[in-house]
């Protein structure tokens, strides 16, 4: 029986990175793009998409801090894949303009923070606004003159009539971005998977975040990251969000989470995954 195409959801319009990672992710699906991450989550609650596309880590800017917090506070869908998906800038005008034309640069906050040497160095006058997608930002340039430019994937040059001025502007020629896939349920064990989970304490004491750490240590479970946001409830107080190898319905991870959670006032499984293991090498079509 063929399985029927799933609806992804992203953020939108068509040529951005979230276009990418649900290309990569899946190639027959179909792809709907949504106004911003929240509205793509919200799809999935109602019903409108099956899973929701979105970035949460990029290898040179870090966390993406509104999806992190999306996952913690106000999100009950759980991650059930993940996708990494290499990062190349492409600095974009009208047809026409040149280098020299240029003005104003427009981007979504990561990439203008991804390529700010380039920037720096070869357009240090420019004035940088910020957009609400690296799709959106082409979308508003073209509705402008030859004195604006935009930073894009190669995709949404083409699809929206842009000429690249630039190629490959980003600092970092290794830089990628991860995503994670959501939904209503995560996904069966695989043999190669990763369970992420976040926790909070009711307040602070020396030690206790050594001894919930303790718990997968002596377990000999793999921590592959762990970093921190702010609870939102009071200054210096932290959610502690943690990748583990594994599978939560393993046996020794099973146990080192109920261990965790008897230590910790706030727990929430975000779910378990198979490790994504695709190429991360790029392609001419970004």
């Amino acid at each position: 029986m063929t399985q029927s195409p799933k609806r992804l959801a992203y953020l939108g319009p068509a040529g951005t990175f979230s276009e990418l990672a649900c290309v990569t992710y899946g190639p027959a699906d179909l792809h709907l793009p949504y106004p911003s991450f929240q509205a793509a989550v919200s799809a999935v609650d109602r019903g409108e998409a099956d899973e929701a596309v979105l970035p949460i880590e990029n290898s040179i800017e870090g966390p993406i801090a509104i999806n992190v917090d999306l996952l913690i506070h106000d999100s009950d869908l759980r991650i059930r894949n993940e996708v990494v998906v290499p990062v190349w800038h492409y600095l974009m005008a009208h047809p026409g303009a040149s280098l020299a034309d240029i003005k104003v640069v427009y981007s979504h906050p990561q990439p203008l923070a991804q390529c700010r040497k380039y920037l720096s160095r070869s357009l240090p006058q420019v004035e940088l606004v910020a957009s609400l997608s690296t799709a959106a930002a082409v979308q508003d340039m073209m509705k402008l003159g030859r004195e604006v430019a935009a930073i894009a994937p190669k995709r949404a040059a083409e699809l929206y009539g842009a000429t690249i001025l630039v190629e490959r502007i980003e600092d970092n020629p290794s830089n990628m971005t991860r995503f994670v896939v959501l939904g209503r349920t995560d996904h069966p064990r695989t043999g190669r998977d990763k369970t992420s989970i976040c926790f909070s304490f009711a307040a602070d004491a020396p030690g206790i975040l050594y001894s919930v750490l303790g718990e997968f240590a002596t377990r000999k479970i793999n921590m592959e990251k762990i970093e921190s946001r702010p609870t939102k409830q009071s200054l210096g107080r932290y959610v502690f969000l943690v990748d583990l190898e594994g599978h939560r319905e393993d046996r020794l991870l099973g146990d080192a989470l109920e261990a965790v959670k008897k230590q910790v006032s706030m727990f929430k499984v975000f779910g378990s995954y198979p490790k994504f293991e695709g190429p991360t090498n790029g392609s001419p079509g970004q």
